[in-house]
């Protein structure tokens, strides 16, 4: 629930309303002490207050704002009255000093001119130093301190040029390296497309030679499914090979006689037991070439092995 009102004297609505509005979350006391300051302040500037939304929290704001501002002002005012009873003694101090130095002749108007503004300066000097007197002595106590806080200030600033080197220093190798990170960057990007195009020249090559490792693969166990059913053993080399065909030649020019000679045979007329003996003695002679093969044969894998 909210209610508008104004900077004039509450009505004898609004103050029952707000009494209603007493048990449901409203201050009637704290109202007032919003609307009584509201009044005061607005009053001191000759305004009237404006209208504002009616509800707790406005309320609450308000009077919290309220609070602090009388605090405050009640501090100003002591702080206030403190000056003013300073200045009302400072004014009588000077008056009583100001007799004096007309009783001996020091009045400012019978000083010349360039003593009162000596004297001015030096005031003024005294004042900027924040020293309560014009000794020697005070003037060299906060010249002393002015003299380090000089100091003071003067290490910090060369610190802080010192620092402003080093981060200036940081900068230039940040941009420094930025600048060739953007080079090498730009010279990554131009060898995108050449790497790419190598990638599939490489990728086709490597599918390629996948398929070759296949099909050699492939024909390796064609072929040593072909061994095994010849009857090739590993103690079979290329040497007994060979030496196996120089016995196989000598074989064959041995045997080429007797080849001769059985086909000079084949022209005469047939004759069965002269036939029988023939057969018989060729198949004692073949065995025998046989027996003598198989030797040879037997002693090379012996030799190899």
């Amino acid at each position: 629930m909210s209610e508008i009102v104004g900077g004039g004297d509450p009505s004898p609505s609004v103050t029952s309303e707000a009494s209603k509005n007493s048990s449901s979350g409203f201050d009637v006391n704290r109202i007032a002490e919003v609307k009584s300051w509201l009044e005061s302040q607005f009053s001191a500037v000759g305004k009237e207050v404006p209208e504002f939304e009616y509800t707790p929290r406005s309320i609450a704001h308000l009077h919290n704002s309220a609070t602090i501002s009388q605090a405050k002002t009640q501090a100003a005012s002591i702080v206030a009255n403190d000056f003013r009873q300073k200045a009302t003694e400072y004014r009588a101090q000077a008056v009583r000093i100001r007799e004096i130095l007309e009783h001996v002749g020091l009045a400012q108007e019978s000083l010349p001119s360039n003593v009162v503004s000596s004297a001015q300066v030096l005031a003024s000097v005294a004042d900027l130093l924040n020293i309560r007197d014009t000794e020697l002595s005070s003037f060299l106590v906060a010249m002393a301190d002015l003299s380090l806080r000089k100091t003071a200030v003067e290490e910090k600033r060369s610190k802080v040029q010192q620092e402003s080197k080093v981060l200036l220093d940081f900068t230039r190798k940040a941009i420094s390296r930025l600048t060739y990170l953007k080079r090498i960057l730009a010279q990554l990007e131009d060898d995108i497309a050449p790497c790419e195009a190598e990638m599939e020249s490489r990728r086709t090559n490597l599918a390629i030679m996948d398929s070759k490792e296949r099909q050699y693969e492939k024909q390796y166990s064609n072929c040593k499914a072909m061994l095994n059913r010849v009857g090739y053993s590993p103690e079979i080399s290329h040497g007994v090979l060979a030496e196996m065909a120089e016995h196989r030649k000598e074989l064959e020019r041995k045997t080429k006689p007797i080849l001769d000679t059985l086909r000079s045979y084949q022209d005469l007329p047939p004759d069965k037991a002269l036939a029988v003996l023939a057969i018989e003695d060729k198949k004692r002679q073949y065995a025998a070439a046989e027996k003598y093969l198989e030797e040879v044969l037997q002693s090379a894998l012996a030799s190899s092995g």
